[in-house]
């Protein structure tokens, strides 16, 4: 009878003395503070009780949603949206999409991609979805483990620009911006001319200035020149132009087109002239995009002659001694498909990069690179995101030796159609070491985790026997760094990182033992005035309570409540024990077995840590050292 009477008044207390409100307030305080695991609990009960909102649904699906956790996200984001769709922010249509993904459910995962695109079609994360291979698609545009950041140049115009190419200091690159009176009706700009800009360095970074065509004779014509490639010594540039006869007017085809050729010019005299066309065009069909080997005796190009595996295909010739060039060679169907491949770029570790919009990709042209050059016949491997999105992306450019370089995008925001945009790979780290608050000593096998601004949990990882933990991360970016182990309130900390490469960001993080000798010990528990009601900041402390007693199955306790001498004897008395057995019940209500809490007895004033008794005159804060709830562990510790 007497456990009866004691399980109707938990029923009683999770009633009335905790609301719903309450128990969700709670835990949205243990889900800002990423305890995701103990925040979800709280949220279920909710559920239990008859909550079953939009917010509380979608808190619990975002609680597994940011541990990764795609089975019981995908649970409650379908509750969700089966109950609320109508009523639901947009993000949870394609957080529940990503989660079913997640569980291999591609068919419905698409269904609400779907959904999720009607409502925002603009979203750069699902603009031009593969949906034949959506998990490679996702795959590609997440840029979670790239160490990169890219920028657009400072010298873009509202024209095109792009195919930037860095030599001796100074940056060539093809542009539109010109404005003077031909128009190619193609796009409706101006026609392309090739461009030199001065590169200095500032704060780390390059920055580029004095954009202004090459100083060199009859290079820029009237029509198209663009994409250049200069010899290791300097001495030879390779571009392309317009087919144009010698009185700089079109050459076409019987059919009316003008094709395009690749043309030679030499540095003499300190200006870029002797322009000579190559052997291997032919006013039937187009060569272009010319590219460099490292020993300058391979030239590759882009060409639609017969014979090719698509409409644009790579190729490439040998550079004699002599100068003459040899008979051009197809790459081949490692690197051509049906589609355009167009233009190449050797790196000087031999890597080869080019352009397709046939291979696997994020949409229209993307960035490939290959090792076809260092006889690794494998397929070529989409660079993925930042680099390649939903729009063309293309001309790239890489110095290997510092992980620098440059590529071209017509990806929205940019400055005009087509954007030169350079790249830097930029990691940092963020390490430090995990202590005890109160010893100040190393805390080994405390679990570390890495947290984006979004909330999500990125990596994870164990303090050293030392306490020591490292993350590799991206340059200029916002993280929170969350450290916790079993017996220990939570630490965390947010840092966001520099733009120097290789930098370290040293964050220490110190995590407060919860069992100091026979006590679990937490932050004061308060109550409002006259009141003995358990309130959302109370019970939040109180969960730490609950995670050391579930942590230790056999553990029991007793509850004291104390004030301080402010007030009548009796009055604290009864106040002190309403509030300790207020705090039993809180815990009972948790699932906490009602053996486990032997007694939950207010004391009153009775037992004062310090002088202030009646009639001493003393402090706020040396009153509030007498108010406190102790947590007494008779057993089961270890």
């Amino acid at each position: 009878m007497k456990a009866k009477i004691l399980f109707t008044v938990i029923a009683l207390y999770s009633v009335f003395g905790f609301s719903q409100k309450q128990q969700v307030r709670v835990a949205d305080k243990l889900y800002k503070d990423y305890a995701y695991l103990k925040a979800v609990d709280l949220y279920k009960e909710a559920v239990k009780k008859g909550d079953s909102s939009a917010y509380v649904l979608t808190r619990i699906g975002d609680c597994y949603y940011n541990n990764s956790n795609s089975e019981e996200s995908t649970k409650w984001y379908k509750m969700a949206v089966e109950l609320h769709e109508k009523d639901l922010e947009p993000i949870y249509i394609y957080k529940y999409s990503q989660a079913l993904k997640g569980q291999g459910n591609y068919e419905d995962a698409i269904t609400w991609l779907d959904k999720y695109k009607a409502l925002n079609p603009d979203d750069d994360r699902i603009a031009g979805l593969n949906f034949d291979n959506l998990d490679l698609y996702q795959q590609l545009s997440s840029d979670d483990d790239v160490y990169m950041r890219v920028k657009s140049l400072e010298i873009n115009s509202k024209y095109s620009d792009f195919g930037a190419y860095k030599h001796d200091g100074k940056l060539y690159f093809s542009s539109a911006r010109d404005g003077k009176d031909k128009i190619y009706d193609w796009n409706g700009e101006p026609y392309l001319d090739i461009y030199e800009a001065s590169i200095e360095e500032q704060d780390g970074e390059n920055s580029h200035h004095s954009a202004q065509k090459i100083d060199a004779k009859n290079i820029n014509s009237i029509y198209h020149e663009s994409n250049i490639a200069i010899t290791q010594d300097g001495k030879t540039m390779y571009f392309t132009r317009d087919n144009v006869t010698k009185n700089n007017r079109l050459r076409t085809d019987r059919e009316g087109t003008s094709h395009l050729k690749i043309y030679k010019a030499s540095f003499i005299d300190s200006t870029w002239t002797d322009i000579k066309e190559l052997p291997i065009n032919d006013k039937y069909f187009s060569s272009g995009h010319p590219a460099l080997s490292p020993d300058d005796k391979t030239l590759f190009f882009v060409s639609d002659r017969e014979g090719g595996f698509g409409q644009t295909d790579i190729y490439k010739v040998t550079i004699n001694e002599n100068g003459e060039y040899g008979t051009p060679e197809n790459m081949g169907p490692k690197i051509n498909t049906e589609g355009k491949e167009m233009f190449p770029f050797v790196a000087k570790d031999s890597t080869l990069y080019f352009s397709s919009d046939s291979n696997i990709n994020l949409g229209f042209l993307d960035i490939f690179k290959s090792d076809i050059l260092k006889g690794n016949s494998s397929n070529p491997e989409n660079l993925g995101a930042p680099i390649n999105t939903s729009y063309d992306d293309f001309a790239y450019f890489i110095d290997s030796d510092t992980q620098t370089g440059y590529f071209s995008s017509n990806r929205p925001n940019g400055a005009g159609s087509d954007d030169i945009y350079a790249f830097i790979e930029c990691y940092q780290t963020i390490e430090g070491i995990v202590k005890n608050s109160h010893s100040n000593e190393p805390i080994e096998l405390a679990t570390v985790k890495l947290i984006n601004e979004d909330g999500k949990i990125l990596k994870e990882v164990n303090s050293t026997e030392l306490g020591e933990y490292k993350f590799k991360v991206k340059c200029g970016t916002k993280y929170t760094v969350l450290a916790s182990k079993q017996d220990y309130k939570d630490d965390h900390k947010d840092i966001t990182t520099g733009i120097e490469l290789a930098e370290v960001n040293t964050l220490d993080l110190s995590l407060t033992p919860l069992i100091i000798d026979d006590e679990i010990v937490i932050n004061p528990i308060f109550f409002d005035f006259d009141k003995w009601d358990i309130r959302a900041d109370a019970a939040y402390e109180l969960e730490n309570i609950v995670s050391v007693m579930r942590a230790h199955p056999d553990m029991v306790i007793k509850i004291e409540s104390h004030t301080d001498s402010r007030g009548g004897d009796r009055y604290n008395m009864k106040l002190s024990d309403r509030r300790a057995k207020s705090t039993r019940d809180y815990l009972l209500s948790r699932n906490i077995a009602p053996e486990r809490i032997e007694s939950a007895i207010g004391y009153g004033e009775t037992q004062l840590v310090n002088e202030c008794s009646n009639g001493v005159k003393c402090t706020k804060e040396q009153h509030q050292e007498n108010r406190r709830s102790k947590f007494i562990i008779l057993s089961g510790k270890n």
